[in-house]
């Protein structure tokens, strides 16, 4: 991925241009000459758009104003302290006096509906759209070089002098304050995507930190000050002018490429609303514009690069073939994946499969896509007017997902999962802490929402069997991992702590992670509801420090799973062919060919695998043979105690309390009327109370309840003490041998049900 820097021929601003700013394809420029110019996406000059009375220090459009059909409005600031809002046709609409000395930076928020600026003064305020004042934020000593909005316009960054500070809007929040440079800050901007902050300076760095101050990435020093910077739309990637160069980087922030231009240090950057192009104003006058090409997608044999804005080319690794692709219009968004190719431009949507590049399936377009996630079976494309479409490889619109509160321009890969059956989103609108569910065959919503003490950062949905194997993962803003399965009201379950990314395997229920400088396999993360204490030996834990701060998975696919180390580049981890050949046999029920398996290769992390697989699909047999493969004893006669129950209520009552699900088990043993067995598995929960309660409510097996409690306080030496069984002892005479008598009746008369059949 790198930037194709366009010339324009040496023409420019006749001074220094101080600001750039995108309305849909053109840009304009403000400068110390005192105009505003107008240049098209090509690098051409097609005139002014207006005169200032004094130099210009930054500008941008409304953002509402491309969104809505609004009529546009440029906001201008001035070196004079005041800054004007501007008609599409050039025409001052309003001045407004703002700071004492220069208006140094000036944004617009992200809804259009209030303006932010900082200045020489060591003042920053908001404004109204209209350019009302709303209120004075902070008061620094220093001046403030540059300032921007937080996401959903909640708080504000802004540098001031080597600090930055972080002011929430709301009444009585605590402001943030942090040592981020070693000499001067001059840009700062924060992405409303990620929530990520990224900071240049007079150090010659630029770095990238969390919205809690804490630090993700330090560039090397760079030959000369960082002089601007700015997120793409949608911050998957960022851009740092220097002197005569323009700096590409991966939001991680290692350096994607260089590129060189002519117009001595860059002070403003700007990109398109698409994401396409970027443009600079630098020092000498002159406008560099840099197309965004190489973008590459690559699944096994197969790569997809951009090699122009309009044109992709297609490399079969192993066939060494290569086929070209162009198109109408510019190409926006590419995902490769599934055995298709999913291309949008700015007008169209085409649809390639893999095995046929030359019929593809062509649809029209209202709007650009913000975002395009692939299945098996259909793929995601996301707008801002239509919200989220599920569409099939052949162009069909299946559904059309929305909810209240949805910001589909906000939506990215890490907030969003796809599988063929169920969409997971990360719901913004409640502070990040809720993850909907969504059945992608009609657009309902779909189980049980979660709810999070903590924003939620990152959640994947895994990609084996049918929609009630679903299980979404997700990392919080504590760097914690959780587990919970889609279907059902299971709690959520916390599998690893200081985890970087999560990602599910492709076609398989294997999950990989990164936690602590470590890289961790989990063969099987469904042991976590079955049994806990073998969910170590199912996973596989290597050393990743050499992969430096950062790392992150890219793919995992097949025996491999690709990762980014911190400076860019990519290794690959090996990994066992075994756990995925028992996966693709589990999937199938080939419960003899997987036993198999595990003998033939006789790695305990395999059999224990087996084993979590077995119990939760009722295999006793099969779980029989992999206790006795990982050597656990005692689940090994656990099991072959289950297998001499009579009846089969009994028997799936016993492996829900295996999975410590004690009211699961109650539930099934009530429904079957085995109403002894439910109360005695409370009993071996210590659910006195419980248990008490189930056997007067159905006037059976009192005495044995209060039998069971009587040995238990007798084996722990104390004394009865709860005043409830103080009262039933009082009342009810416990006979031993009537007890035991009533006991192995209500064994007789449960194995002479029916339905009682012994385990085969």
């Amino acid at each position: 991925m790198r930037l194709l820097i366009l010339h324009n021929n040496g023409k420019g601003h006749r001074e220094l241009a101080s600001a750039v700013s995108w309305d849909g394809g053109q840009l304009v420029s403000g400068s110390d000459d005192q105009t505003v110019q107008r240049w098209t996406a090509e690098g051409h000059q097609s005139g002014q758009v207006c005169s200032l009375d004094s130099y210009c220090t930054d500008l941008q459009w409304c953002p509402a104003g491309s969104q809505d059909g609004s009529a546009a409005v440029l906001a201008v600031a001035c070196t004079d302290g005041s800054f004007s809002l501007f008609g599409g046709s050039g025409r001052r609409d309003k001045q407004i006096k703002a700071h004492k000395g220069a208006v140094t930076a000036l944004r617009w928020s992200s809804e259009g509906t209030a303006i932010l600026t900082a200045g020489e003064d060591g003042q920053v305020k908001t404004w109204s759209g209209a350019g009302m004042l709303r209120s004075t934020i902070a008061t620094a000593s220093y001046p403030v070089y540059s300032a921007a909005w937080g996401p959903d316009s909640y708080a504000v960054v802004y540098s001031c002098g080597k600090d930055l500070s972080i002011v929430p809007l709301q009444s009585g929040s605590k402001k943030l304050v942090w040592q981020a440079h070693d000499r001067a800050i001059l840009k700062v901007d924060w992405s409303s995507v990620n929530d990520l902050i990224i900071s240049g300076g007079e150090d010659c760095r630029y770095k990238v930190w969390d919205s809690l101050g804490r630090l993700l990435y330090q560039s090397v020093p760079l030959a000369s000050a960082v002089t601007a910077l700015v997120w793409s739309p949608t911050s998957e990637i960022f851009t740092v002018g220097t002197y005569n160069s323009l700096l590409l980087c991966h939001a991680s922030g290692w350096l994607c490429s260089k590129a060189f231009t002519d117009t001595g240090s860059i002070l403003s950057l700007a990109w398109t609303s698409d994401g396409t192009q970027v443009a600079g104003a630098g020092a000498s006058g002159q406008i560099c514009f840099g197309r965004l090409v190489g973008l590459t997608a690559e699944v096994g044999a197969m790569r997809a690069v951009l090699t122009d804005r309009n044109s992709v080319e297609m490399y079969h690794l192993l066939e060494e073939t290569k086929d070209e692709l162009d198109f109408r219009d510019r190409v926006i968004k590419m995902c490769l994946g599934h055995g298709h190719l999913v291309v949008a431009t700015a007008m169209q949507c085409c649809i390639y499969s893999l095995t046929s590049l030359n019929t593809p399936q062509i649809l029209d377009l209202k709007e650009t896509p913000t975002l395009i996630m692939q299945a098996e079976r259909c793929f995601l494309m996301v707008t801002r007017s239509k919200g989220m479409q599920v569409m099939t490889y052949e162009g069909q619109q299946v559904c059309a997902i929305k909810f209240q509160g949805l910001r589909p321009e906000l939506l990215n890969e890490h907030i969003v999962s796809l599988s063929n059956d169920t969409l997971a989103v990360v719901d913004l609108a409640e502070k990040g802490k809720v993850i909907r569910f969504f059945d992608t065959a009609q657009g309902k919503p779909q189980g049980q929402v979660v709810t999070h003490s903590t924003v939620i950062v990152c959640t994947a949905i895994n990609q084996q069997g049918i929609a009630s194997d679903r299980q979404v993962v997700f990392v919080d803003q504590s760097r914690d991992l959780w587990i919970r399965p889609v279907a059902g009201k299971s709690p959520v379950v916390k599998l690893a702590s200081m985890v970087d990314c999560a990602v599910w395997h492709d076609s398989v229920g294997m999950l990989a992670f990164i936690a602590d400088h470590k890289l961790v396999l989990q063969y099987y993360p469904n042991m976590v509801f079955v049994d806990k204490e073998l969910v170590a030996t199912t996973s596989c834990v290597m050393n990743a420090g050499e992969l430096g701060k950062g790392a992150l998975i890219s793919s995992f696919s097949g025996s491999q799973c690709m990762l980014r180390k911190g400076d860019g580049s990519e290794v690959v981890a090996k990994v066992s062919p075994y756990p995925l050949v028992l996966h693709q046999l589990l999937a199938q029920h080939h419960w003899d060919k997987a036993t198999k398996l595990c003998h033939a290769v006789k790695e305990a992390s395999l059999w224990a695998c087996l084993a979590g697989w077995a119990v939760a699909a009722g295999e006793l047999n099969t779980a029989e043979l992999a206790f006795a493969g990982c050597e656990e004893v005692d689940k090994l006669q656990y099991m072959l105690y289950i297998k001499q129950l009579p009846t089969r209520e009994s028997r799936l009552a016993e492996l829900a309390l295996y999975k410590h699900n004690v009211a699961e088990a109650e539930a099934i043993l009530l429904q079957a009327g085995l109403t002894y067995r439910a109360i005695i598995v409370n009993v071996r929960a210590f659910k006195w109370e419980r248990a008490l309660q189930l056997a007067q409510k159905h006037k059976v097996h009192v005495p044995t309840v209060l039998l069971e409690r009587s040995k238990y306080l007798a084996k722990a030496g104390k004394a009865e003490t709860d005043r409830q069984f103080q009262q039933c002892n009082s009342e009810v005479e416990v006979d031993e041998a009537m007890v035991k008598q009533q006991v192995q009746q209500d064994l007789a008369d449960e194995a002479a049900r029916p339905g009682a059949v012994k385990y085969v």
